[in-house]
């Protein structure tokens, strides 16, 4: 596979007025240093807890936000750097699947209109007759009945409405979707058909997709690999055999017992490593290891030390001090509290 995506350093900082006009605003760290890259043909999927910079990510990725550093290269070309008209015309290859399937249809408009929309905006070329057609055919693709059409959003359910946003997503035949929670509003049993769908689609079309998700379980059944952030930063980078088999980061493990598991007596046996506390404040974040006032192995050293990603093996990483001591020792207990 050839590299289609590569994210160097980048981070983005918002400027947070919290007390009243006058006051100097405040800096929110959203996502500081972040690295990796996405493969042709790939699914990375992006893991953590509300608040750890995974839609940020998405949309810096995109364009949406503008990165305050870094560089974001799509097939060589630093996105940062593309001129306004140049980037409204690179968006026929990027698009995105939003977490909230209703909020994000325009209520006003028919589901025709909704999934032509893009290629009205991104492909003027076409006829109406030709945009109705291609409509006719990604509808069929995603499971909805061509005589649909001349509905309105209201008409359908949760479900219906991820697979017409999809559609939406899919029209200009795009190399790169960011998939933003797109199950995440869904029922259990309808959030495995909209899974099921984005693999066949994927495979039909040929795409690559970055997934986001706080759900691990959910991450596990599409991506290729996955990326873990926590509080704006990467703690883990790994194929996703490898992170559920054997997780390095402390806030790896906490996350995958966090996962059920429908056997109860597997669910007493495993090793418990549950989280504690909440999440820090990104506004005025821990020093060192930003997950060391929730982790139970923390020592001071963690309190001093801000851990580099270490390559652990070939593709793939861990921002953890301690980590070969965990792993020699699972049950080992924190020396001193950080």
């Amino acid at each position: 596979m050839s590299e289609l995506l590569r994210i160097d350093n980048l981070s983005k900082t918002f400027s947070i007025n919290a007390g009243g006009f006058f006051s100097k605003p405040l800096k929110l760290k959203a996502l500081q240093d972040i690295s990796f890259s996405v493969q042709r043909g790939e699914t990375l999927g992006i893991v953590g807890e509300s608040g750890c910079g995974k839609s940020t990510l998405g949309r810096c990725i995109l364009q949406l936000l503008k990165p305050d550093e870094g560089r974001v290269l799509w097939m060589g070309t630093d996105l940062n750097r593309v001129p306004g008209e140049e980037m409204r015309k690179r968006r026929k290859d990027l698009q995105i699947i939003f977490q909230d399937p209703l909020a994000s249809l325009n209520p006003r408009m028919t589901v025709g209109e909704i999934v032509a929309d893009p290629l009205k905006t991104l492909m003027p070329e076409l006829n109406r007759e030709q945009r109705r057609q291609r409509v006719m055919e990604m509808m069929e693709a995603v499971g909805l009945q061509p005589e649909m059409i001349n509905r309105y959003p209201h008409e359908f359910s949760g479900g219906q409405a991820q697979r017409i946003g999809i559609a939406r997503a899919l029209i200009t035949e795009p190399k790169l979707i960011v998939c933003d929670e797109p199950v995440s509003a869904l029922d259990v049993s309808i959030q495995a058909q909209i899974l099921n769908l984005l693999s066949e689609l994927k495979d039909q079309f040929g795409l690559t997709l970055i997934f986001i998700s706080h759900n691990l379980s959910v991450v596990r059944h599409v991506s290729d690999r996955i990326l873990v952030l926590y509080l704006g930063r990467m703690v883990e980078l790994s194929s996703g055999d490898e992170l559920y088999d054997d997780p390095k980061h402390p806030y790896t493990k906490a996350l995958l017992t966090a996962v059920p598991i429908p056997d109860p007596k597997r669910a007493r046996q495993r090793s418990i490593d549950a989280l504690t506390g909440e999440i820090p404040s990104p506004i005025n974040p821990p020093s060192g290891c930003t997950f060391r006032t929730r982790c139970r192995y923390a020592t001071e050293r963690c309190a001093e030390i801000r851990p580099p990603l270490e390559l652990v093996s070939e593709g793939r990483q861990v921002a953890c001090i301690r980590w070969r001591e965990i792993d020699a020792a699972p049950g080992m207990e924190a020396s001193t509290a950080a």
